[in-house]
């Protein structure tokens, strides 16, 4: 098992990687000034490729030689190594903004493969690192990187006291920069992105009952948009960012609804007196996954918006629930009870096939990275609620324990451009 510390309150603790990984050497970068820098960028890259359990970096301390230039690459000292690609950098300031031009090296193919550069502010080194990252991964792997995304997540503080707290965070997706975004004594729910990740949703209890706020990251404005009897829960962006779908029990049943954010047109979408609960858009905009118990126990159902035409999706197992469709709609994450354990599994949609991810025990909430490569959810480590992530061929998992609080609900964010 590996730790990455993380500058965070979440420190990361791989738990699992794939047999053969990728050997990289990530050489120290040359720095063109004289003073110390706040981030260590080449350590950042070691960390975020070695996290996607797809790769081995080589130790600093084993490396025959720093080089800068391509010149100074001498391929017969990294096979020596085992390494497979290389990476060199090198960081200059100009008027406050730094530019790292970094360049990957095939070992094996003697030969370079890209030169690029990448520019910001002394406060955005770390995302520069991210950048670095997930273009080294993403020609490496043929797999978009996303480790410039974020994820939100919920830190409880409960005790049944007054001073119980609650916290929804924002992070990168290492844990690293975490950000403190609404702090309440009342309890917050089921954070979720918009598409283009410029704005959140998620439930709140501030006003003595569950609401849907809608809050813009960029200046904090938040703006309740449900107010209705009984339940308002489990808000989701459809992917154009225009309606939310949501459950509400304003009629006496949990009821899934879609929601104009711009006209505030509400809109009923399934009725049936079962309870219908955590719709999930799919990727074309064009119907909501959600769980039903219409069937006798929670399953899976996909309802199509056009016709109302509902389709049960899940027969493995007497309990399917809280469900997310891949990036490329073609396999479903969910909640899982197998033997009386609740894990994270997957299922193809077309073929049915279902595979159980996790081994850990009261597994939930399932998010899936926007590149389809990994999955994040919640679990119980040590007596304490847990992040834990997943890739969704079960080889890569990793935990990230906080040091505080019970952390829940966790909401990968999508791609930022």
């Amino acid at each position: 098992m590996f730790c990455l510390r993380a500058q965070a309150d979440l420190t990361i603790e791989i738990t699992q990687g794939v047999d053969n990984p990728t050997i990289i050497g990530i050489v120290p970068f040359g720095w063109g000034g004289t003073r110390g820098l706040p981030e260590d960028i080449p350590e950042i890259v070691r960390a975020d490729l070695t996290l996607s359990g797809q790769f081995r970096s080589v130790p600093v301390k084993d490396m025959l030689a720093f080089p800068r230039t391509e010149a100074e690459v001498i391929y017969r000292d990294w096979r020596i190594l085992g390494t497979e690609f290389l990476v060199t950098g090198d960081i200059q300031e100009v008027g406050g903004r730094f530019t790292v031009t970094f360049e990957l090296f095939d070992i094996l193919g003697q030969r370079k493969v890209f030169r690029k550069s990448v520019s910001g502010s002394e406060s955005q080194l770390r995302d520069l690192a991210h950048h670095i990252s997930d273009e080294v991964y993403e020609q490496i792997t043929g797999i978009r990187g996303a480790f410039s995304t974020q994820v939100l997540y919920v830190e409880a503080f409960q005790q049944g006291k007054p001073t119980d707290r609650f916290r929804l965070m924002l992070a990168d997706a290492d844990g690293a920069r975490p950000r403190l975004l609404l702090e309440s004594k009342h309890p917050l729910m089921s954070p979720t992105w918009s598409a283009d990740g410029k704005r959140i949703a998620y439930v709140s209890f501030e006003t003595g009952r569950a609401a849907i706020f809608v809050q813009e990251l960029a200046t904090a404005r938040r703006e309740q948009v449900t107010n209705f009897r009984g339940l308002n829960g489990a808000p989701s962006f459809s992917p154009d960012g225009e309606r939310l779908a949501l459950v509400l029990s304003k009629d006496g049943n949990p009821e899934l609804y879609t929601l104009h954010l711009g006209t505030r047109q509400l809109s009923r979408v399934t009725q049936h007196f079962a309870i219908d609960t955590e719709p999930s858009w799919t990727p074309d905009g064009k119907a909501l996954v959600f769980t039903s118990n219409r069937g006798g126990k929670p399953q899976i159902y996909k309802v199509t918006l056009a016709t109302g035409i509902v389709e049960r999706l899940t027969f493995a197992g007497d309990y399917n629930a809280r469900a997310r469709v891949s990036p490329d709609g073609k396999s479903l994450v969910m909640v899982h009870r197998s033997n009386g354990v609740f894990h994270i599994a997957t299922q193809d949609i077309q073929s049915g096939d279902l595979r159980v991810l996790t081994e850990t025990y009261l597994d939930e909430s399932p998010s899936i990275a926007p590149n389809g490569a990994m999955l994040m959810y919640a679990t119980r480590y040590q007596g304490k609620g847990i992040l834990a992530a997943v890739s969704l061929d079960a080889g890569v998992k990793f935990r990230l324990p906080s040091k505080q609080g019970d952390v829940r609900e966790p909401a990968w964010s999508p791609f930022f451009d």
